[in-house]
């Protein structure tokens, strides 16, 4: 049997990134992923980027496991609602595992700006996009662990630590993330579910190699603009972390902590889709990061 087979896991922002590559992982493990998202085909989100959750969940399928797609608005209570209805109806009150990795703050991001010369409406939206909405997922999603008694609640981030990334609506809400794993985990923890934070080190994400106008066979040459992308990774790489932590079955000792892709390699032995084992934390410490 594979290491998730028989598991149910709903990822929240599935669409792409490391939302997608946790889903298609999740999906080689052998688990029945819901991916979720605003990108539909026919209707994409806001961002006006070609990925949809359809393909992720057809990912999902071709790599082993089942995936189903679900349009859901993160920020609308109700969707959230009846995602969550919709998934203890089709699988029998069972959920394994949730993924918070709904985004879309990239656009919103003014970088090299004083708090005070940012636009205040796109900061506050920031904040609404990648935490309330990991709020209202959780509110919805924990019930159906907590009834079961176990269950991984993964919060994807940007950095392990509190210090600041740059911009102080960024940064909030990357923080966010973290704490909320951390104050999750000590409500959760007399029912034996897990919350923890996750970050992926230079994500090589499909909106990052359209910034370098390179693609995934020639992703090195954005080394030309930028040295710092040939430590880069694939959303598999997080995507196998999670994946890792989902099939560990003392999974519940690393409760309430931030963790990485690269310790996470370190610990259990995955790699990325090429067979590297990039090491963001050892880089930036080489660096002065």
């Amino acid at each position: 049997m594979k290491p998730l087979q028989g598991k149910v896991a709903v990822v929240a922002g599935a669409t792409r990134g490391a939302g997608r590559g946790i889903a298609v992982a999740l999906g080689e493990a052998g688990a029945v992923v819901y991916c979720t998202g605003r990108s539909v085909r026919g209707n994409l989100s806001g961002m006006n980027r070609k990925e949809t959750i359809e393909e992720t969940a057809e990912m999902v399928t071709e790599a082993g496991g089942t995936g189903i797609p679900v349009r859901t608005d993160h920020t609308a209570e109700e969707e959230v609602k009846a995602l969550f209805e919709r998934v203890a109806d089709e699988q029998a009150g069972r959920l394994d595992i949730l993924v918070n990795d709904i985004w879309g703050g990239d656009p919103l991001t003014e970088w090299g700006k004083p708090f005070w010369e940012h636009s205040l409406a796109d900061g506050l939206q920031m904040q609404r996009l990648a935490v309330r909405t990991h709020m209202i997922t959780s509110r919805y999603g924990a019930p159906l662990m907590v009834a079961g008694k176990k269950g991984l609640l993964i919060e994807i981030t940007d950095g392990v630590d509190y210090r600041y990334r740059g911009n102080i609506y960024y940064s909030l809400a990357k923080i966010s993330a973290i704490h909320l794993a951390e104050a999750m985990a000590e409500d959760l923890r007399p029912f034996g579910v897990t919350a923890v934070a996750l970050t992926p080190g230079f994500l090589r994400s499909e909106a990052m190699l359209d910034h370098f106008g390179v693609s995934e066979d020639n992703w090195r040459k954005a080394a030309r603009t930028d040295p710092h992308f040939l430590m880069s990774e694939t959303p598999a790489f997080v995507g196998r972390a999670a994946a890792a932590l989902a099939a560990d079955p003392d999974v519940f000792r690393k409760t309430g902590q931030a963790l990485s892709s690269w310790s996470l390699s370190d610990e259990y032995g995955f790699t990325d889709c090429d067979g590297s084992r990039p090491h963001w934390g050892n880089y930036a410490k080489e660096q002065g990061f």
